[in-house]
């Protein structure tokens, strides 16, 4: 039985919509904002999530982006409700990654038959593929299956990285999209002075490297591996030509695009504005590994100083003080080079 959660702060509305979908056979919670809904997402990990766009204490397009900065919770679909139709509205709703946008009112059928495709489609992608080499595989193996994707081949070139080697660096031509099967990597610039300032970290099961892909550009920033790390190339031309012959495969590099546009202004935004506890804290949730990962119990970090600041977008002896402010309030304990980190949820609440 799907499992589905509405996020929607008028009481007769939700009570409605919680009722139609029971009566078709949905498992259904509910939640009366935002703020509710968000912690009802990281506790029932629905199938599916109907959202009111307009809430008190965090709207719809402010849990999208929380779900968004979540690797364990941003691939579920999530279906926009509003009275407005508005196209900003809408731009904005599907540039966060929504799956769907409905305006109220709204027929029951239509809900039901929305509902029914996005968790139709969420259900073939996740078969399609998982993240893992072993999956990635797999879509690959499927994909060689369609009639214009014959000459892909399986045969993608491995290669396996030491902590702190070079993947590519500025200025060297587009050839590759990276698929990581092991390891982590950082994606970085370096400023006149030297300064580096690390924009992304991608973990196994993450792709990178298509935005210069899509642009044809050569890279603009440079990446380097964290720990000892196992890289799957898939030449540009294969990538072309599942970019514009699979469907599925296309939708879910446009939602990764969205994701990641969303990501980084929500990170440059930190770096303006945020308190360094909070860039710190941030810094620390994001080298969580979403394959080993499980909910709220603590979890080691094995990163150098240097990689962990750049990350944070803040000076190492800075950094340092902040580590040691964290451990004397318990919510981390070092050990070396590990940090353990005790309390992932109060690290939340300080970004939140």
């Amino acid at each position: 039985m799907k499992h589905i959660l509405v996020i929607e702060d008028n009481v007769e509305v939700r009570e409605n919509i919680c009722e139609i979908l029971e009566l078709d056979g949905y498992k259904v919670s509910s939640a009366e904002n935002g703020k509710v809904g968000v912690e009802q997402v990281s506790l029932l990990r629905p199938d599916l999530i109907l959202c009111d766009v307009m809430m008190p204490q965090l709207d719809g397009f402010g849990v999208m982006k929380i779900l968004n900065r979540n690797p364990e919770l941003n691939h579920i679909p999530l279906i926009f409700l509003t009275a407005k139709a508005e196209k900003t509205d809408f731009r904005k709703g599907m540039g966060l990654g929504a799956s769907d946008y409905i305006t109220k009112p709204f027929d029951d059928t239509d809900l039901l038959e929305a509902i029914e495709i996005r968790l139709k489609q969420a259900e073939k992608f996740q078969k399609k593929f998982n993240k893992s080499d072993q999956g990635l595989q797999q879509f690959f193996s499927e994909a060689k299956a369609m009639k214009e994707l014959e000459q892909l081949t399986l045969d993608k070139e491995l290669r396996t990285y030491k902590a702190k080697d070079i993947v590519y660096q500025e200025g060297q031509t587009v050839r590759w999209l990276f698929f990581i099967v092991s390891g982590k990597v950082k994606m970085y610039q370096t400023n006149d002075s030297g300064k580096e300032l690390t924009t992304h970290l991608y973990k196994a099961g993450d792709f990178f490297g298509y935005f210069p892909l899509l642009t044809e550009a050569n890279y603009k920033n440079a990446v380097a591996c964290i720990e000892d790390t196992v890289i799957r190339l898939v030449p540009k031309k294969d990538f072309s030509l599942l970019l514009f012959n699979n469907r599925d495969f296309a939708a879910q590099f446009i939602k990764m695009l969205a994701n990641e546009a969303v990501n980084t202004e929500l990170k440059l935004i930190d770096l303006a504005y945020g308190s360094v506890r909070k860039k710190v804290a941030n810094a620390l949730l994001s080298f969580i590994d979403p394959q080993t990962y499980v909910d709220e119990e603590p979890f080691v970090i094995k990163v150098s100083r240097e990689d962990l600041a750049a990350s944070a977008g803040t000076a190492k002896e800075t950094l340092i003080r902040t580590l040691s402010d964290f451990k004397r309030e318990k919510l981390i304990e070092i050990e070396g080079r590990a940090i353990i980190v005790n309390r992932p949820s109060e690290l939340r609440n300080l970004i939140a």
